[in-house]
Formats: C-alpha cells, structure tokens, sequence
C-alpha cells in the first residue's frame, strides 16, 4: 500500500477514535454485576475492556497447556515435510528406490498425503513396479482424485496396457473434464490402441490449453496426424482426410511429406507434388526437399531441372544437392550424380549421400568403390569417420567449397565484401 494510503486510513482512524470518545463521554453507561453477596458496578467501556483482557488471557492459557502435547505433532510434521523435500530430490536424481521409501514416510502427514503418494506411485513405476504404483494410487485417490486417474492411465500405459489406460480416461475425456496431462495421456494411449480419431480430438484441448509449450504439442501434433494419414486405407479415404485438417496443420513440412509419400504409395502423384511444391514456395525444407526427390513417378526428368533452378538461391544445401544427384541416379546421368552427391559430402557428410554415391558407382559396374561408399554409409551411421574415395575413382573431382551468396541491399544493389 502507497504511503499516502496510510496516512489517510490513520486520518479516519483518528477523526473516528475523537468522536467516538465524545459520544461515549456523554453517557458512559452503567453496568451492574451482582452474585452471592458480591456486587460489582462499573461502565459499560471498562466492562468491554475487561471481557477482552480475560478472553486474551485465557486463550493465553489455553496455548501454554497444548504447547507440550503439540510438540510430537509439530515434530511430525517437520519430518514429513523434509522426507517430502528429500524424496522428490530423489526422484528427480534417479534414486527410485530411496524416493519410494521417503514419500511413503512423508504420506503420513494428513497436509502432503496426496502430493506424496503421486510421487511415490510415479517413483515405483519407473522402477517397474507396477503393482505397487497403482497400490500407491488407490490411496492417492482419496484426495487427490483426478491426479490419481492420470497417472494411473501413464502406469497403465508405460506396461503396454493401453487400450486400459484409454478407457480410464474417455469418460472425463467425452465430458470434456481432463486435465492437460490427461489429454496427452489419451492421445498417446489412443495413438498406441489404434484409436486415432480419439487422439485427434485431444490435440485441441492440448492447443487451447498450452500446458506443452509451441514445440512439445507440434512433436505430438506431428505424431498423431502422421499416424493417422499412414493409416488411410485408399486414396479417396486420404484425400477427404486431407481436406478436413485445419489449413495450419497442412502447412506442417513433417506432415506434409506423409500426405505425399501416402498418397504416392496410391499412385496419386501429382496431388501429392503438387502439395511438396507449393510449401516449397512459401518456405524451404530440408525435409521436403528429401521428399521431392524420393516420390516415384514418371517425370522425373522435369522434376530434376525444376531442383536445379533451386541452386541459385541455395547452392550451399547439402538436402538439395542430395537430391538432385539421388534423382540423377535414377536418370543413369552417372556424371551429374557424382558432382551433386560429392559436392553434398563436402558440405555436410551423411549415410544417405555415401548410400546414394554407392547406388552411382554399382550403376556404372563400379563395385569396388560402390562397396566402399556403403561401408562409409555404415560407419557414418555409427558415428565413425568416414574413409576417403581414391583419386582415381573421380578424377575430375569438383569444386567442393561452399559458393559465394551475392548479397544486395533493399535497393536491388550488391554489397562489396570487406
């Protein structure tokens, strides 16, 4: 509160305090009290005054006599607030077993009963301890309900239960009642019972609610979308599913490069590059770009000059120049092939490039070096180094320094380098 709010309030304490003494002093009042005998007369001010100084004494009293019989309880309840403290900081180190054993102590105390059993029940699952995780929950139940139920679906769900755990839920979910971890738990259980319209319908909530944060709930987005357009039975069935997503989510690049690998597995390849291209056009992804070049099709051909014009804005994109010499591989232009995928090593090393240069050599009946870049390929998939061609094997090796981007300025100008 301000400083000038308290001066105000003390100015209307006191102007009250000075009229409420006038009044009082023109007609104090007259008390008289009256017992065996015994007669006590007095104002009613005094008598106010000494009813609240025997109240204020005997509540006095009162506590000096509960002080030694609250000593153990308030000893318990300090011990139960440190094993809770104790155990959580367990739990989070790992230490399972011992975080099992504190929480279960700290539940004693009334106040943290529920929070304790939840963290012990989550304590014991993770140590495999189903059974006594959802032990632990029957008991948290009884304050702490619907915490209980949620945690009860993960149990459930992390044993592989979750057809389980998904009828746990549906009934607060069809009332629209769940907690944001109960609507993540409904859409993985549902995702791995193959409910995938349930799912579906708990990723709004999740949106709406924003308990996953921008990057937890697209990770889940992308999951369940994806699941749920690979498990389309026929083209028409993929094309009406496609058409009722929200324009944002088939904007998503991971969501779209299902659609359209889904829908070249049905021979719809034209929908589905002409969905690749027009997100290419509002935004570059790697991702995409892997997909452009991977869909089968017969214009293959038209398809590779339309990648190439992607270089003069991005000749330095190892996804790009990956593609276009996977698409080269498929045309037999060994030359091509050779100068996009080492120029695509040099940038950035991948498995799939050392893949696709052996795919290059084993066309042109080279086995020799198209045995070494699949042995390359394996061992940049475990992380080790790479072992380098023979000069022989590409003697008009290209240039594999990354190309110069010419700046401009908002006028169309060129920047000068320093």
């Amino acid at each position: 509160m301000k400083l000038w709010r308290w001066v105000l309030l003390l100015v209307v304490v006191a102007a009250l305090a000075a009229f409420g003494w006038h009044w009082i002093a023109e007609d104090p009042g007259y008390v008289l009290l009256r017992l065996r005998g015994w007669r006590v007369e007095t104002t009613v001010v005094a008598a106010v005054v000494i009813l609240v100084l025997a109240w204020a004494l005997l509540s006095l009293a009162w506590r000096l006599l509960r002080w030694p019989f609250g000593a153990l309880s308030r000893r318990h309840r300090r011990l139960s607030q440190q094993r809770l403290g104790e155990g959580l900081i367990a739990l989070f180190e790992g230490r399972h077993g011992d975080a099992e054993r504190d929480l279960n102590r700290a539940s004693r105390l009334p106040s943290v009963r529920g929070p304790a059993l939840l963290a012990s029940a989550e304590a014991a699952s993770r140590r495999g301890e189903h059974g006594r995780a959802l032990e632990a929950l029957n008991q948290a139940a009884q304050s702490a309900p619907q915490a209980a139920r949620v945690l009860r679906a993960r149990v459930l769900r992390r044993e592989g239960k979750s057809s389980e755990a998904l009828a746990l839920l549906a009934p607060e979910a069809d009332k629209g009642s769940l907690a944001p971890a109960g609507w993540r738990e409904l859409a993985l259980a549902a995702l791995a019972s193959g409910d995938l319209r349930r799912a579906r319908d708990a990723l709004t909530p999740l949106q709406k609610s924003a308990a996953l944060g921008a990057r937890g709930y697209a990770a889940l987005e992308i999951q369940v979308l994806s699941a749920t357009i690979n498990a389309a039975a026929d083209g028409a069935t993929l094309n009406a599913l496609w058409s009722q997503l929200p324009k944002a989510q088939r904007r998503v690049p991971a969501i779209i490069d299902a659609y359209a690998r889904r829908a070249a597995a049905f021979g719809l390849t034209l929908p589905a590059m002409d969905e690749v291209e027009s997100a290419l056009r509002r935004e570059w992804s790697p991702l995409l770009i892997e997909t452009y070049g991977a869909l089968a099709g017969e214009d293959i051909e038209a398809r590779l000059h339309r990648a190439e014009g992607w270089l003069d804005a991005h000749p330095n994109d190892a996804n790009l120049l990956l593609t276009l010499g996977r698409m080269c591989v498929r045309l037999k232009l060994w030359g091509k092939a050779h100068q996009y995928l080492n120029r695509s090593l040099a940038l950035a090393p991948s498995g799939a490039a050392w893949e696709a240069s052996g795919d290059a050599f084993a066309g042109q009946g080279d086995f020799t070096n198209a045995q070494r870049c699949y042995r390359n390929a394996l061992a940049t998939a475990r992380g080790e180094t790479a072992a380098p061609l023979p000069q022989t094997a590409n003697p008009a090796y290209p240039d594999t320094h990354p190309t110069a981007v010419e700046e401009r300025d908002v006028h169309g100008v060129p920047r000068l380098r320093e």
